[in-house]
């Protein structure tokens, strides 16, 4: 069974670690490193806030500690609401990627399984995501639906 786990900030090197493959799986042009640095740093601090609008569930890789398999990463953002979503409250959620040598076994799915949670518990009603082909499955199968725009939606 594929166990998430909050992320904390000393999980910022491997978070980031796996944003880097996300990149490469996306075949975009030649991100560098120079951005590693400094997202580390961003993360160490946002993972840390008691009461974070940012978090990250993990899945450790198994036997090898201090390293990941998977991650999911999402943002609460308050905004002006609207018909569509009185409060403004939203999420967005990002950095989903798993280690190509452990994709297929359920570790994508639990991370975001544990996102949605923390969403819900935060009384999040609206997610966004922008999906990649590869990923697209995956967040339909928990009930994100295509909008106008190149995104996905779940409404609660």
């Amino acid at each position: 069974m594929n166990h998430a786990r909050r992320a904390v900030p000393e999980d910022a090197e491997e978070l980031v670690r796996l944003r880097q493959i996300m990149f490469d799986s996306l075949r975009r042009p030649d991100t560098g490193t120079g951005w590693q640095p400094a997202a580390v740093e961003v993360l160490r601090t946002r993972l840390a806030e008691p009461d974070a609008t940012l978090a990250a569930f993990v899945v450790d890789r198994p036997g090898r500690p201090g390293e990941l398999a998977a991650c999911a990463t999402g943002t609460v953002e308050y905004r002006l609401g609207g018909p569509g979503n009185p409060t403004g409250v939203s999420g967005h959620v990002f950095n989903v990627a798993t280690d190509p040598d452990m994709r297929r076994r359920g570790h994508s799915r639990a991370c975001l399984e544990a996102l949605l949670g923390w969403y819900r518990a935060r009384g999040v009603r609206k997610i966004d995501l922008h999906a990649s082909r590869e990923g697209e499955p995956l967040y339909a199968s928990l009930g994100f639906v295509r909008t106008a725009d190149p995104s996905m939606r779940l409404t609660f």
